[in-house]
């Protein structure tokens, strides 16, 4: 960690926005090169115009294939797409547009100009393919969202949601960049672009604020009268926090309403970047200075699908001790939710919500990282909450049905505004609790250096190829590598034991893999488990 990180950005920290613009229309990347090529991970294509990562052609391209997989798919209904606050956002959009127009397809853009959060255009889709007046026939709706996410400003980012609302499966996406790159091999000459002369719009921030009350309490958090700020950090929900206020009646500031695409407010991450993580105490430093102000005082990254909780006691509280406390209240306060509803969780997150879940008398259902896979679960009320280590989570309305299938920042800052209303404590005081139920559990996740025959290695590696029987002097219970949940693989391994485990995955963009750990035993126990981790994993893949 850097001796920056948590101060004030200087002048010598920001982006150039014009040379950033500059070069997404002026570069044409070089498919013969892997770092140029469109590539997409768990959320999408993401990189910066300046190492001709992040462009006008990768953009063109993309969503030409975008046209192509939704025609070989018979998707035929409206396309809802939107954009938050980067720079590189707003050209990567006009692209974008000039494709869908060209091609025909009926978009949807903000009615009023706005940014559009993540949530709203998960929104969007499943409200007009709910809707029976459009269900029969090809007519379902799909949407791009033009983010990414909390990365840094330089960067841009491009994901596609498929009618189920939520990000799309690894076969769609495989397709789509596959297509992609095909087209920037044959200079773009298959593109079809249009000057975007008229569009349709859709009303995404009062359709999406509208709906909220179906599945929050707002009437509750009127009532009690407590305090809330919500930051922004300059992102997409910079217009919903205030509709939101008017909306219902809540004594709500919008702690910061400035949008900069150089981000020069922010304070510095962990590593000296600019990154609107608001689950970081580095990001979040400014934030965490006005916790005595507020009741409850919330962040959201660029595109809104992350949520950050500080509280007046504790300050920014760790994700995972905030979706443990969700999960407890929401499935001790949501009757209208199913009876055999599960818990949803991906293998990196906290065990504390393995013991939340056995001790609510509910299912626990774990998959691999990544919050597409809760996407069906969500989708039929099988699961009534999925939640990931990341700080991004979504669950379901008041009566058991879908709200959104992508991960939804506002709705979680906003369940702790109701968690305070109705419980009267905040929610840093009912993890409390939870650690004097369950115990108190030291987590971290740490990297471990690797070539790319060893990361490839570890992607394939088989649970039962560990010969370790032991972790930090427990007995290994389990050796795993597919999801309980779903048996899907969860490219690398978890090994379990009774009071700690691990989990180990390669980076997709550096040469090291990642390291997941938990110990109810204390740091010194986790600090055993991150060493044998890497051990058994060394051994396993060199």
């Amino acid at each position: 960690m850097t001796d920056r990180a948590g101060t004030p950005a200087t002048p010598s920290d920001l982006i150039d926005v014009g040379e950033l613009i500059r070069a997404y229309h002026e570069r044409r990347p070089d498919p013969s090169i892997p770092e140029q090529r469109v590539v997409f991970g768990t959320s999408g294509h993401r990189g910066s115009s300046l190492n001709t990562a992040f462009n006008e052609w990768h953009i063109a391209a993309t969503t030409q294939a975008i046209v192509d997989y939704r025609t070989a798919q018979g998707i035929a209904g409206p396309l809802f797409i939107g954009a938050d606050t980067h720079a590189l956002s707003a050209p990567a959009m006009t692209t974008a547009l000039e494709v869908l127009v060209g091609n025909d397809v009926d978009v949807m853009v903000d009615e009023f100009g706005d940014y559009v959060p993540t949530p709203a255009v998960s929104h969007a889709i499943l409200a007009w393919n709910n809707d029976p007046s459009h269900r029969g026939g090809s007519q379902t709706a799909d949407g791009i969202v033009v983010t990414p996410s909390h990365n840094p400003p330089a960067d841009g980012g491009f994901k596609y949601n498929p009618p189920h609302g939520g990000p799309a499966d690894t076969d769609a996406t495989t397709w789509i960049a596959g297509r992609a790159n095909e087209l920037i091999e044959g200079g773009l000459k298959d593109v079809k672009m249009s000057e975007p002369s008229a569009v349709d719009t859709y009303d995404y921030r009062g359709m999406y604020v509208e709906d909220l009350q179906n599945v929050i309490d707002f009437d509750a958090i009127k009532r009690s009268g407590i305090r809330i700020g919500a930051d922004p950090l300059g992102g997409a929900s910079v217009g919903y926090w205030g509709a939101i206020r008017d909306r219902y009646g809540l004594d709500l500031t919008v702690v910061n309403p400035k949008v900069d695409p150089t981000w020069s407010f922010m304070t510095l991450d962990w590593d000296g970047k600019i990154r609107m993580d608001p689950s970081s105490p580095s990001a979040m430093a400014s934030v965490v200075e006005h916790r005595a102000d507020y009741d409850i005082l919330t962040g959201n990254d660029a595109d809104a699908d992350r949520h950050g909780i500080v509280t007046p006691d504790a300050g920014l509280m760790n994700p995972n001790h905030y979706l443990a406390v969700a999960i407890e209240y929401l499935y001790g306060h949501r009757s209208g939710w199913r009876e055999d509803a599960a818990i949803g969780k991906t293998l990196v997150s906290s065990s504390m919500i393995d013991r939340v879940a056995a001790s609510l008398g509910r299912r626990l259902w774990e998959v691999p990282v990544g919050f597409k896979w809760f996407v069906p679960g969500l989708v039929d009320g099988s699961v009534a909450f999925g939640g990931e280590e990341s700080a991004g989570a979504s669950f379901l309305r008041m009566d058991g049905t879908v709200w959104t299938t992508d991960k939804d920042g506002i709705l979680l800052a906003l369940l702790a505004s109701e968690i305070r209303a109705v419980t009267g404590k905040s929610p840093s005081e009912l993890y409390a609790e939870l650690v004097a139920e369950h115990g108190d559990p030291a987590y971290q996740r740490i990297d471990a250096a690797a070539s790319g025959a060893q990361k490839a290695a570890l992607a394939k590696l088989d649970g039962d190829a560990i010969s370790a029987d032991e972790l930090a002097g427990e007995p290994i219970t389990a050796k795993l590598s597919k999801a309980p949940g779903n048996d899907a693989a969860i490219g690398g391994v978890k090994v379990v034991s009774e009071n700690a485990w691990f989990a180990a995955r390669p980076s997709g963009t550096e040469d090291v893999y990642k390291i997941y750990a938990e110990s109810f035993l204390g740091e010194e126990h986790l600090k055993k488990v991150q060493a044998e981790a890497k051990k058994i994993v060394d051994a396993a893949i060199s």
